[in-house]
């Protein structure tokens, strides 16, 4: 029997990528978004799998039990909502932004998973987990970032904590690069996105920014390999290879 497999934020970037990969995988999959329109566009998108799509956010704890409590049950669970970032250096940040920065990340990703674990599968570590998604701005020092690195770092605090809390459950976290993702719509000029990720090139040993399926290459093996937990893994295009 497949296993069902719950995408939080499935509708586009590195979450539809996921998506597409695991139902490619034999999974059955439900992608979870806040836009009625871009979960009816995710799941036509993966046309000809076993995908079902559901319209919750993750700010919005009844609709998350409601939702979680009609799919039921479930094996993985995948949050890969972005939030809103906060960019900025410190002391320029708006910090009614980094608040709601946290509402929408990490304490959204909380309410996410309260409202999963009472539908998730206890069968063993090979068919239930949990894996987040970080960015690399948590470990990265890079001025301009404070906040982002503040919000996402609090995500990775949460993983080995929760692994030996959740136990047989495997808690696991992606924390990506700089991938190339609508994300990046919220914090530059359109006309300014191609030069700023080209700029990121040059410090990255492998030449090149992320693709939304290089994040999800590595979202699916935590999915499946039932011998990893606890573990925050950077997909980063060696970019934290500082000289």
């Amino acid at each position: 029997m497949a296993q069902h497999t719950v995408i939080v934020g499935g509708t586009a970037g590195i979450g539809l990528a996921t998506a597409r990969q695991l139902a490619a995988e034999g999974h059955r999959v439900t992608v979870i978004g806040r836009d009625t329109d871009r979960v009816k566009q995710a799941v036509a998108e993966i046309a000809g799998a076993d995908v079902q799509g559901r319209v919750a956010s993750t700010t919005d704890r009844a609709a998350l039990d409601e939702v979680f409590a009609e799919i039921a049950p479930f094996n993985h669970l995948v949050i890969t909502a972005p939030g809103t970032g906060a960019p900025g250096t410190l002391a320029d940040l708006d910090l009614a932004a980094l608040d709601e920065a946290f509402h929408t990340k990490f304490t959204g990703l909380a309410h996410t998973i309260q409202s999963a674990l009472a539908h998730l599968s206890k069968q063993g570590s090979m068919q239930c987990s949990i894996t987040l998604v970080s960015a690399a701005s948590a470990q990265s020092a890079l001025p301009g970032t404070a906040g982002l690195a503040a919000v996402n770092g609090a995500v990775e605090t949460l993983v080995p904590t929760l692994a030996l809390e959740l136990a047989p459950i495997r808690v696991n976290c992606v924390s990506p690069g700089v991938v190339d993702t609508d994300w990046w719509d919220r914090v530059v000029p359109a006309e300014q996105r191609a030069a700023v990720l080209e700029s990121f090139v040059a410090g990255t040993p492998v030449g090149r920014v992320g693709r939304p399926e290089d994040i999800a290459d590595v979202l699916s093996l935590l999915v499946r390999n039932g011998f990893v937990t606890g573990a925050v893994i950077p997909v980063d295009g060696g970019a934290r290879l500082k000289p």
